[in-house]
């Protein structure tokens, strides 16, 4: 944040932040501290607790993965303070991970409820943040470009992606630019993802869908809308950042450092077992001298079938483990960056050479916990669950391989 406005700074004397995600909190303090007597205040909404207001900032705790009536009640405020700003201010828009279901407003005809059933289903379904994001854009009054077209004044957004790809569009449902995803579009990620008929869904958000695939409807500004034509966004911080910590830290410490650029990305158990595959093949044709880190960086999916409990990371760190020790002395570890993977209180998980063997004195059988999506209560037997609480931040997901 403080290179970003340094870097480029803020020409206003009046600027009003609105900060929503993960980071928000950080980037709002960073950017205090870079604007100081400029700032005129604003709105910042994250996932934890709020602190207590400071230089006029309003702080709101929205819900995640699923809004709730603070993230509604924070989207609205969002809207107002967008609308409100006069010709003489600066708007500042701080979008990082979690924003989508931190501040939601619901499109007209739609409720909060069905956004929520919306957002439960295709996430459990297996969509990834593309496709979960171009239908919360469509039932939404706020994503999509819609919140910068409320500003009748100039305005500049700085974001933290999470994002496979940085498609500012994407992060956080792009409040501030343009939207290239359209009405059908998002009817044909529900039909992907809740069968032809999409019975899963409400009737509410169906017809809204179809209504606009019809042309009933006005589409979320497109890239020649005027209105988006007063401000300016750029991404500030992504995987590759992380993926850099991790690389300097792994060097420092005597490793040989290998860093994996492509993401990883697709079904979480599919992902894992095809990483470690790609890994073998590579060492066996020669590979990085030891010892290795391996470094990347993306974000899986979880299609939920069972009845257990467990997140992309832990999953992707148990479809490794009978792989794993045909590597020989070996550990591995996936974690998501914002210290949260799905709705556990670890960030990822652990495994290593001797996993196997240990689950199986344990009585554990592997593929039992990943077929019913209990990937937790496996490595929670193991002692091997990351816990780090939230970080502040949230750029994907990191995996790491130590090779001894």
């Amino acid at each position: 944040m403080e290179r970003a406005l340094d870097s480029s700074p803020l020409a206003a004397t009046s600027v009003r932040i609105v900060a929503a995600g993960k980071a928000a909190p950080a980037m709002a303090e960073a950017a205090m501290r870079v604007l100081g007597d400029r700032l005129r205040g604003g709105l910042v909404v994250g996932s934890q607790p709020a602190p207590a207001a400071s230089r006029g900032l309003e702080y709101r705790r929205g819900g995640h993965p699923v809004p709730t009536e603070e993230s509604e009640r924070a989207g609205r405020r969002a809207l107002a303070i967008a609308g409100e700003a006069p010709p003489s201010e600066h708007l500042l828009f701080l979008l990082s991970g979690g924003a989508s279901a931190l501040m939601a407003v619901p499109a007209d005809g739609v409720t909060l409820a069905d956004k929520q059933v919306t957002t439960e289903r295709l996430l459990g379904g297996g969509a990834d943040i593309h496709a979960l994001n171009t239908v919360r854009k469509h039932l939404s009054a706020i994503k999509g470009g819609q919140l910068a077209a409320r500003a009748s004044t100039r305005w500049r957004t700085l974001a933290i992606s999470d994002v496979v790809g940085d498609d500012l569009s994407v992060i956080g449902s792009g409040p501030t630019v343009a939207d290239a995803s359209t009405f059908q579009d998002a009817l044909d990620v529900l039909h992907r993802f809740g069968g032809r008929d999409a019975r899963d869904f409400s009737p509410r958000v169906m017809s809204r869908l179809t209504r606009g695939a019809e042309g009933a409807l006005q589409e979320t500004p497109k890239p020649i809308d005027p209105r988006l034509a007063r401000g300016e966004a750029a991404v500030i911080g992504s995987r590759y950042d992380a993926m850099r910590g991790a690389a300097e830290a792994a060097s420092a410490r005597g490793y040989h450092v290998l860093r994996v650029d492509e993401p990883v990305t697709g079904e979480a158990r599919t992902a894992g077992r095809a990483y470690l595959d790609g890994l073998a093949a590579r060492l066996a044709s020669g590979g990085p001298q030891r010892p290795t880190c391996i470094v990347s960086s993306g974000e899986t999916t979880v299609h939920v079938t069972g009845n257990g409990r467990g997140g992309r990371n832990q999953e992707f760190a148990l479809a490794m483990i009978d792989r794993l020790a045909g590597l020989g002395d070996a550990a591995a570890a996936s974690l998501g960056t914002d210290g949260i993977d799905g709705p556990t209180d670890a960030a990822g998980a652990i495994v290593d050479s001797t996993s196997s063997v240990r689950a199986r004195l344990a009585g554990l059988a592997p593929g039992r916990f990943l077929d019913d999506n209990n990937a937790y209560t496996f490595f929670a037997a193991l002692g091997d669950l990351i816990h780090t609480g939230p970080t502040g931040t949230n750029v994907g997901d990191l995996q790491l391989i130590l090779l001894a």
